[in-house]
């Protein structure tokens, strides 16, 4: 596998991480815990060292179920997690007030089983909260040894700018893929200038670049793609053509789309690092092959020059919780 760092940090990783928050939430019924314990660990053993988590994942027991499979390789991965979006009285409540901050800290240790974060993102923006503050409570937990490396997601670029001045960002989390781009606009010119690492998440547009979802695919009750506006029927049947682009240069190729929209987003930057999440080992060892896909500046530019032609249609999150984001 190959490596990467993120940004000019020291924080090195594999090109391709894994996100674990489908394992327990979100896409329908969690996973069989065994199984996705197998799984992280086959993810291991074929090179990956950079593991995606969170708090509100469950919430609590995406990080216990991490915290447990990657036991036996203390020292020889990196996990993230976040704070700042919690529970209370059954409610996700979006905050970063410097004591919950300490609270999850210490909660997420626990549950990880680790003596440091290695990767501590401030999972959304608290308006109410100067994000000085929140940098300079993240900055208290890394010089009393609880965490290693600062992060946000999905925060605005005057935002990062304020917060890494307090406490130097290693890196920023965001939604980034062909079919959503905006990062491309202001965030990605501004991580380059600061030298922040850049982590892209749903780089397989919540599984719509794999090719395997159609206009007539049925997602389970609980899938959260139900109420995504991007995911309605029509917008599914009108987005194909970006699927088609893909399909084409991987048939070519002989891999797979999935294959090629993680490739051009490797080719993007080499500070970025992609984490696709899977609960399936096919398609964890289909991602993978990715690191070995090169594309050609033919190929590249017949992307770009095709994908900027078509027109996305959908929001990729319903109005409530994009009002959530930074961007």
């Amino acid at each position: 596998m190959q490596k990467r760092k993120l940004g000019t940090s020291n924080l090195e990783v594999s090109a391709l991480g894994l996100g674990c928050m489908g394992m327990s939430i979100a896409y329908g019924p969690p996973a069989d815990r065994k199984d996705m314990i197998a799984l992280i660990r086959q993810a291991v053993e074929w090179g990956v060292t950079f593991f995606d988590t969170a708090e509100i994942y469950g919430p609590y027991v995406n990080e216990e179920l991490v915290g447990e499979a990657l036991a036996p390789f203390k020292g020889q991965v990196v996990i993230a997690t976040k704070f700042g979006i919690h529970m209370e009285n059954g409610q996700q409540v979006q905050s970063s007030r410097p004591e919950l901050i300490r609270a999850s800290v210490e909660g997420s240790l626990k549950r990880l089983g680790v003596e440091a974060i290695d990767l501590y993102y401030q999972h959304r923006v608290d308006p109410l909260v100067p994000i000085e503050d929140v940098a300079g409570t993240v900055k208290e937990l890394i010089l009393a040894g609880k965490v290693k490396h600062f992060g946000m997601s999905e925060a605005g670029v005057q935002t990062i700018r304020r917060a890494h001045a307090v406490q130097p960002l290693t890196a920023v989390q965001s939604e980034y893929s062909l079919w959503w781009r905006r990062p491309e606009e202001e965030l990605l010119p501004t991580l380059e200038e600061l030298g922040i690492g850049f982590v892209p998440f749903s780089p397989l547009g919540k599984g719509f670049l794999t090719g395997k979802i159609d206009e007539n695919t049925k997602f389970d009750g609980s899938d959260f793609r139900n109420i995504v506006p991007r995911f309605s029927e029509d917008a599914r049947r009108a987005n194909r053509s970006l699927v088609d682009l893909l399909t084409g240069i991987a048939v070519a190729k002989d891999v797979s789309p999935a294959q090629i929209a993680l490739a051009w987003l490797l080719a993007k930057k080499p500070w970025i690092v992609p984490i696709p999440g899977t609960t399936k080992t096919d398609r964890l060892e289909e991602n993978l092959g990715a690191t070995w896909v090169e594309l050609s500046q033919a190929e590249l530019q017949k992307i770009e020059a095709t994908a900027g032609q078509i027109q996305i249609i959908g929001e990729r999150y319903p109005e409530a919780l994009e009002k959530r984001t930074g961007l």
